[in-house]
């Protein structure tokens, strides 16, 4: 007679199941499918992906949430420990990576879309079902590409407040914020910072709009789903930057009331971009 595992027994045969492909991950890193072709896409696509990844959130939402809540909360963390350790200045440039390191935490989301495109029935395991692709090696090579980038990124915050406002930390938040909205060089820190997280963010889109779903659904290698997403951007430059602002919209309405709207924006783009891998790479 089957019986019902509590969680804790379940996630430990998860991690059991995923320790085992391992080995075999690290051997499919390169990949043996064919070279993916790239289709054109417009405006009316990203509606579209954006009202089926809606739809999947509708169907999934108990999931959903229970695995996304961890964002809104992360990031709650992250701000009281920003505050503790005077670490204001940063308060921007960590809260922004969260767009650099949204496709990393999205990949569950896009096996969740894939389960529920295949008609299967899904629910929050499939998300860590993830763990048992036998692509793992390849997504995590990417997660790490990606984690060096928001890595660089917050160098290059610091570096630019150290060269502005700097280098001395700033006393208070209220003091932090005269000196950024009342001083020369506080417009020339927010004018340059817009600046080189602008490149930043292209830079992360270009590598990650379809490479993270490419892999979780095709044997290919990390090189080529980058190939592949540079692309998707270059033959629809358009279509592209339109999504890009509308995760970047998404991202920051989601993190005015204290970061827990994430728990809602972040699932529909998630399953939204599963829907736009669909629509740009043929087949």
């Amino acid at each position: 007679m089957p019986t019902i595992r509590n969680p804790i027994e379940w996630g430990t045969q998860q991690v059991k199941s995923a320790t085992a492909h391992v080995e075999e991950s690290g051997r499919t890193i390169g990949g043996r499918a064919s070279k993916p072709s790239v289709r054109r896409i417009g405006v009316d696509d990203l509606r579209d992906a954006l009202a089926k990844g809606v739809a999947d959130f509708a169907a999934c939402r108990t999931d959903v949430i229970f695995l996304c809540i961890v964002y809104p909360i992360a990031g709650l963390v992250l701000a009281r420990l920003v505050f503790e350790y005077d670490l204001v200045r940063m308060l921007f440039p960590l809260a922004s990576g969260f767009a650099l390191l949204g496709p990393i935490a999205a990949v569950g989301l896009y096996e969740m879309s894939r389960h529920r495109e295949a008609g299967q029935q899904t629910g929050w395991g499939d998300a860590l079902g993830v763990m048992r692709s036998p692509r793992l090696g390849a997504i995590l090579t990417l997660g790490v590409i990606l984690l060096a980038i928001f890595l660089a990124w917050l160098a290059a915050a610091e570096w630019v407040y150290a060269v502005t406002l700097g280098p001395a930390a700033p006393a208070s938040l209220g003091g932090f914020f005269e000196q950024v909205f009342t001083t020369a060089a506080g417009w020339t820190m927010i004018g340059v910072g817009i600046g080189i997280g602008f490149l930043f963010a292209l830079l992360v889109l270009a590598i990650s709009v379809v490479s993270f779903p490419l892999l979780l659904d095709r044997d290919v290698g990390v090189g080529a789903a980058i190939a592949a997403s540079f692309r998707a951007v270059i033959e629809n430059p358009a279509p592209m930057a339109v999504w890009g602002l509308i995760v970047a919209a998404g991202l920051v309405v989601g993190s005015l009331p204290l970061f827990l709207g994430l728990a809602v924006v972040l699932p529909i783009l998630g399953h939204a971009t599963w829907h736009l891998y669909r629509k740009v790479i043929d087949g």
